[in-house]
């Protein structure tokens, strides 16, 4: 990463705004300075560019809003920022829906301008991860799905961010991953990650914040707690929402103050830790059934990343296991066959994406060809298939027998959402024709496809 180039397009028609963006700043980026859009290079490739929307002197025509078009038009990966002195509403909106992804006030704040280029850097290499180098960091996120693609940008635009950040998801949709990319993103700082759940309650203040020697009975000499262990960089606390209320409170004090009194001391500790929370539950829910303390949720909150379960962005089913069987040691150059991969993407993956790792992991070892087929992967996916026949439909709907524990509402709404799936697609996304199959009124079939988000050309 550090030998990579990031190149930076600037058109303004200010030769100040040049002469200072050149000076401040420093490798990776380099600037490439355009007074007149009809001199911007044509077969140049730009990471991102900084348009100037008044580029013709005593003219108040936003001229800079055609550039950006034609920038996004020829590669909407560009991050295309627009930058004015004139903060007309309606100019900055229309850059926005020209294809920008910011808008800066000029004069342009140095400040302002790294955070940006920072944010936008980062951004590039999680999204490129396969294509750039990510130096020694082997943690990142697969998936090339418009939710996988939502997640990185969210990631990368976290850079810099210090006060806390909230990761929920079901278990296994990759908390961890994600918060050991927050924390890469960084340069090199202490991580530490524990599992909340882990950790005795009897145990927990002495855990979290150290205790002195003598300060209880088996505390033989002096600890450093994991806020303080983790001084400088992140400390990650998965399943917090196992966290008892007695120290919720604890743990706010903290992050309220930045301050720690280690069991048995007197005197408190100034620290600078990042908290980073992961939850397997909605901790809103839990703040209505007085589980979860309200004012440290939205202290924890302030920054938030919602993780979706695996059967909502199936389009990643594909790369992930391909990339799972890849990473295999000892490697054992294996494929999947198309009804092999057809089998993965009609499960439902309750245990999301771990369960899929665990479920390559065993097909790399037991399937007896190099290509695994359907009949190698049924076995795995410990599958019951119930067959619904109509005139026109067959569904084979499968149902995975460690799903029952999500309860009968979970596994009907689950069901339902398979079977209207499998309509729309036998019916080529046709709303009308799929209605008459499931003998059911459109605008029923319209509330369902809402209600139970599912993707439909139509909806």
């Amino acid at each position: 990463m550090s030998n990579f180039e990031f190149i930076l397009l600037v058109v303004d028609d200010d030769s100040l705004i040049h002469q200072a963006l050149k000076a401040c700043l420093n490798k990776p980026w380099k600037v490439v300075s355009v007074e007149d859009p009809n001199l911007i290079p044509k077969d140049m490739f730009f990471h991102a560019a900084f348009i100037d929307m008044h580029l013709i002197k005593n003219s108040r025509d936003p001229i800079g809003i055609r550039v950006i078009e034609d920038l996004h038009k020829k590669d909407p990966n560009v991050e295309i920022v627009a930058m004015s002195g004139d903060l007309n509403r309606e100019t900055m909106e229309a850059c926005l829906l020209a294809g920008a992804q910011k808008f800066m006030a000029k004069p342009l704040s140095l400040e302002e301008v790294n955070s940006i280029l920072e944010k936008i850097q980062a951004h590039w290499m999680i999204r490129n991860f396969d294509h750039e180098s990510h130096g020694k960091h082997l943690i990142h996120w697969i998936g090339s799905s418009p939710l996988s693609l939502k997640i990185k940008k969210q990631i990368a635009d976290l850079k810099g961010e210090k006060k806390p950040i909230l990761i929920e998801g079901e278990t296994g949709t990759g908390k961890e991953v994600v918060a050991k990319l927050l924390h890469h993103q960084e340069s090199d700082r202490p991580f530490i990650a524990v599992n909340v759940s882990s950790i005795p309650e009897t145990l927990f203040e002495s855990e979290m914040f150290g205790h002195l020697k003598g300060s209880f009975t088996g505390a033989d000499s002096n600890k450093i707690g994991l806020t303080e262990a983790a001084h400088g960089g992140d400390l990650f606390l998965d399943e917090i929402e196992a966290m008892p209320l007695s120290f919720q409170v604890k743990l706010l004090r903290f992050l309220e103050s930045g301050e720690i009194r280690k069991v048995g001391a007197k005197e408190t500790i100034k620290i600078q830790t990042r908290i980073i929370a992961a939850s397997n539950k909605p901790l809103l829910q839990m703040i209505q059934e007085g589980l979860f303390r309200e004012d440290l949720y939205y202290r924890i909150s302030s920054q938030k990343i919602e993780l979706p379960p695996l059967r909502n962005r199936k389009e990643d089913i594909v790369e992930l296991a391909t990339h799972f069987l890849s990473t295999e040691k000892p490697k054992r150059n294996k494929s999947f066959a198309d009804d092999g991969i057809q089998e993965l993407t009609r499960y439902s993956w309750p245990g999301n994406v771990r369960e899929l790792k665990r479920i390559c992991e065993q097909l790399s070892l037991t399937s007896p060809l190099p290509i695994i087929r359907k009949i190698d992967v049924v076995p795995l996916l410990n599958k019951t298939l119930v067959t619904i026949n109509t005139k026109d439909l067959v569904i084979p709907l499968g149902m995975d027998l460690s799903e029952i524990s999500l309860g009968l509402d979970t596994l009907l709404k689950n069901a339902e959402k398979f079977i209207i799936e499998e309509a729309l697609e036998q019916c080529a996304q046709d709303i009308e024709n799929t209605a008459k199959l499931l003998k059911v009124s459109k605008s029923n079939l319209y509330k369902k496809i809402k209600d139970l988000q599912i993707n439909s050309k139509e909806s």
